[in-house]
């Protein structure tokens, strides 16, 4: 029987098939989903900022930012053994959860973190794939390695099957 593993905020895992992933409650923040076809092993990381330089001190949580999260997602799917040359991307999330009176930094968190995701993921030549990213509303999403689904829901609209 599979189970359905919950990935917190700031977390990242990795499953085989016929297991998935959840994480719930995306607002600006990015849920990235990988996964190799072949082994059908799947991982997600639920990223909150993008760049882990942009802020001084030490990072004990690699996957609370884009840069450090994916490439710790990568490191974990191929010791479980996928191959990174067969992997493949989907997004969600990055929302504009609140309106600022300026374009700050901080009120536009959601498309720098859409944006830090894809240029990691080319950088990586990782394709994504599908994505329900931006807009204006949060997104709790369900990944399945055995086919590649991604189920995203959100209030008040149709479950999206990515």
């Amino acid at each position: 029987m599979s189970e359905i593993i919950k990935v917190g905020m700031a977390d990242l895992k990795v499953v085989s098939s016929p297991d998935g992933l959840i994480t719930m409650g995306l607002g600006s923040c990015v849920a990235v989903a990988l996964r190799d076809p072949v082994t059908k092993i799947g991982g997600m990381v639920h990223v909150m900022l993008p760049d882990s330089t942009a802020l001084r001190g030490v990072h004990n949580n690699p996957a609370k930012f884009a840069d450090t999260g994916i490439a710790e997602l990568i490191r974990q799917m191929e010791a479980m053994g996928a191959r990174k040359t067969r992997l493949t991307a989907k997004l969600a999330g990055g929302a504009t959860m609140f309106t600022v009176s300026s374009k700050s930094d901080w009120g536009m968190i959601g498309d720098r973190n859409v944006d830090a995701c894809k240029k990691i993921l080319k950088e990586l030549r990782i394709p994504v794939i599908a994505e329900s990213t931006r807009e204006n509303y949060g997104r709790t999403v369900t990944f399945y390695p055995e086919t590649g689904e991604y189920h995203v829901k959100a209030v008040g609209r149709a479950l999206t099957i990515i």
